[in-house]
């Protein structure tokens, strides 16, 4: 959420932003709103006014005996009554609607953010490590999967639907070995584990920029104001809603937790196999700092590089892309992807993304500071996924398959595996 007064100083801008991020929304609905909002305010301050100083009047002709013309105040005083009645109920009509209003405005973006319609306009920033030209016919995901029955999907799609799947055997260690490699890498950043609610109340995911642009994204439980996550991001800022901390050092926390995402809007997209799931585990960084743009810049290319030092160390090649404002969220000042290739897909797949949000957050959510002089001032947050699975399975198993169907376990995931080098091929236990 960005400062009223803010908008209205920068409204030109505002709105070329909001048109790049391709928000259905109108700012100037949004000013004649708070226009309105502000008039009716004065207007019923006014007449709380009189009505305050009508009742001191009538004490003072009681207290004289003038009960007639006290009695005439009285009248005029009911009077008032009604209309503030009417203009508050008004004035709350205006304000639901400003509100609604406000919480459509997208969070600015960077100078270096390049302009763009959509992913395909995202800018490559870097690309480490090599993709293999292979001299044997290579298997995708799925087809190692079932090798190695390391998951199972059809049944997954029999018991729960479609985008569902089972993990089996070393299917679940891998997937349990990258979330436990990602945690160790960054709890050696001064990260702090965190076990999180993955069902929060709304107001959580207004507060975090969720909702109400993202509402179809999320799973509602029926019969209750609450809501399945799609990232520990949510509980994780939420932690700190309403109050004020101490951000001298950047706050920095880690989740390990299930998430949920409906998906909506892909339907006929990646269907086949593992990369577009309903149901999936994370391991998301969560970053609160103090409001200096170049400290949260700073920050910004840490969590992005330690989300390359797991991939490294998975020994998988990627490339860190510049997301563009046509690919953006509303919530999002700067951002980052990280895709890693996927043979079967002849391309790279997004694995990671790592975000600056300045205060929008904060904002929303009332995560406040003390300056140096004293002065209240909203965080900046920013959030990055330190691993998703099983979609970094996806590039795990296809580019470490070996030529006699066996799959290489790159060494830092070894002693997370018992001390196994490869799935040998064959049923796994």
């Amino acid at each position: 959420m960005l400062d009223m007064k803010w908008i209205r100083e920068h409204a030109d801008e505002v709105e070329e932003v909001a048109k790049q991020k391709k928000m259905n929304m109108s700012l100037r609905e949004l000013l004649d709103a708070d226009d309105k909002r502000r008039e009716l305010i004065t207007k019923v301050e006014k007449l709380r006014g009189q009505r305050n100083a009508g009742s001191e009047k009538v004490g003072l002709l009681m207290r004289e005996g003038r009960k007639e013309e006290a009695n005439q105040y009285r009248e005029d005083i009911r009077e008032l009554g009604v209309s503030i009645a009417q203009m508050e109920k008004t004035l709350s009509e205006v304000e639901q609607d400003y509100d609604r209003l406000k919480m459509l405005v997208p969070n600015i973006v960077s100078q270096d953010t390049p302009i763009g319609e959509s992913d395909a306009d995202n800018v490559l920033v870097r690309q480490e490590g090599e993709v293999k030209e292979w001299d044997f016919p290579i298997k995708d995901h799925i087809q190692l999967g079932e090798l190695h029955e390391l998951f199972d999907v059809p049944r997954g799609v029999k018991v729960a639907g479609s985008r569902s799947y089972y993990l089996k055997g070393d299917g679940v260690l891998l997937h349990r070995a990258v979330q436990q490699l990602a945690l160790d890498i960054v709890m050696k950043h001064g990260f702090t584990p965190m076990e999180v609610p993955v069902m929060v109340r709304e107001e959580a995911l207004v507060n975090t920029g969720f909702f109400p642009t993202g509402r179809d994204q999320t799973y509602a439980l029926e019969g209750e104001n609450k809501f399945l996550v799609g990232t520990s991001e949510v509980p994780l800022i939420s932690y700190y809603a309403g109050e004020v901390i101490d951000v001298t050092e950047p706050i920095r926390l880690a989740a390990v937790s299930t998430s949920f995402r409906s998906e909506v809007g892909s339907a006929g997209r990646d269907v086949r196999g593992l990369y577009r799931v309903h149901q999936f585990a994370k391991v998301e960084m969560v970053v609160l700092t103090e409001a200096n743009a170049k400290v949260s810049e700073q920050v910004l290319q840490e969590i992005t590089g330690y989300a390359e030092e797991l991939l490294q160390a998975l020994e998988l090649p990627y490339r860190v892309m510049a997301v563009c404002t046509g690919d953006m969220s509303q919530k999002t000042y700067k951002q980052y992807d990280i895709e890693t290739w996927m043979p079967s897909r002849q391309a790279y797949g997004e694995t990671h993304s790592s975000s600056n949000l300045h205060d929008f957050q904060a904002r929303r959510s009332e995560i406040r500071y003390r300056d140096a002089d004293g002065n209240l001032k909203y965080v900046h947050t920013l959030n990055n996924t330190a691993v998703a699975s099983p979609r970094i399975l996806i590039p795990l198993l296809e580019n470490h398959q070996m030529e006699d169907g066996s799959i290489y376990i790159p060494k830092a995931l070894r002693p997370y595996m018992g001390g196994k080098d490869k799935i040998m091929s064959g049923p796994q236990a």
